[in-house]
């Protein structure tokens, strides 16, 4: 078996926030495992605030091709070679070796993860980003028109008091039909959640995500209980799918692959999270064509999720191939082709 690795840059639509400040572009490593005329090939993608960099991600996949012999223990001690604080060298790997297994399969990627019935489709939210209440009214509105019926608003630039009239202002224009959460980034005080909590429920909010600093599990803990539900994002990369859960901090977790270290560990860290009573959601990290597509398959592979953030394809100006999971009426269609069902991007 051989494992090889080639660098990629695209360039954002529009800049993306981080925790480090905007990004003009996703820039990480294609890497491709097979032996014969069969491949598989997987995405690393670092992010900043959420994995490793990308000269670290690059050194980690260095190492898994010095492990990777030929036997049959090959692509374990590979996998063995990454360490554990390179979650997108991990994920690239981990999607490679899947990709290649499934395709042996014969099966889509999303049946070689454990789902035993045919999924064509996963619901998928809108995002809307920070902007005064008429316009976050319109960006809203215009979502629902495409065919989506679940929207989540990103809150916490602006006073509470502010937010609070901008989701008063989408509920208003897309009724009460649609689900709406909202996005904080951990920007909130507890006070300012509490307050923020109160008034979202009036809105009919499902869930914030993210409340409070990612580090401040008790409270999140001590938010729980009302009508509007707590998701930790930030708060698992911080501490972890188990230590939240110990916490009792969350009514949702939202599960970035690329962050947990790959599809296998995201889904497992889903499972784990449904046994305890709270729900999984699956979600990018803007990232191109093959990890986005192995995101899909991911929640394809968890039937009965709520709405996911899949819908990222439009972030990139450019991809490294065609997109063989578009997004149609608030659904994504899963690819039914053996393997993950990205072609073209290792040869672009």
């Amino acid at each position: 078996m051989r494992l090889e690795h080639r660098g990629f840059t695209v360039p954002l639509s529009r800049p993306l926030g981080t925790a480090r400040g905007e990004i003009t572009e996703r820039e990480g490593v294609l890497v491709r495992v097979g032996d014969g005329d069969r491949h598989g090939v997987g995405e690393a993608a670092p992010l900043p605030g959420w994995t490793e960099s990308l000269a670290a991600c690059r050194d980690a996949l260095e190492r898994a091709a010095a492990a990777l012999p030929e036997g049959p223990d090959a692509a374990l001690d590979a996998l063995d070679a990454v360490d554990a604080d390179r979650p997108a060298a991990r994920h690239a790997l981990s999607l490679a070796l899947a990709d290649l297994r499934a395709a042996r399969a014969g099966v889509p990627l999303y049946r070689y993860l454990g789902e035993e019935s045919a999924v064509t489709a996963v619901p998928a939210n809108a995002t809307v980003g920070d902007a005064p209440p008429r316009e976050t009214a319109r960006r809203a509105s215009d979502a629902v028109a495409d065919g989506v019926d679940c929207v989540k608003v990103k809150v916490g630039a602006r006073s509470v008091d502010d937010d609070v009239r901008r989701l008063r202002a989408v509920r208003d224009a897309v009724g009460r039909g649609v689900e709406l959460r909202a996005d904080a980034n951990g920007a909130w005080t507890p006070e300012q959640a509490e307050r923020a909590f109160a008034a979202f429920a009036d809105c009919g909010v499902a869930v914030v995500e993210q409340p409070l600093p990612a580090e401040d599990l008790d409270g999140h803990a001590a938010l729980r209980g009302g009508p509007v539900g707590v998701a930790l994002d930030e708060g698992i990369g911080t501490h972890g799918v188990d230590a939240v859960l110990d916490a009792d901090a969350a009514d949702a977790v939202v599960l970035k692959p690329m962050a947990l270290g790959g599809v296998d560990r995201a889904r497992a860290a889903a499972l784990r999270a449904r046994r305890a009573g709270v729900t999984p959601v699956v979600t990018t990290t803007v990232d191109a064509v093959v990890a986005r597509t192995a995101a899909v398959h991911l929640a394809a592979s968890l039937p009965e999720l709520p709405a996911c953030g899949l819908a990222t394809a439009e972030w990139l100006a450019d991809d490294l191939a065609a997109d063989p999971a578009p997004v149609s009426d608030g659904e994504i269609h899963v690819p039914q082709l053996p393997g993950n069902g990205t072609t073209g991007a290792w040869v672009r």
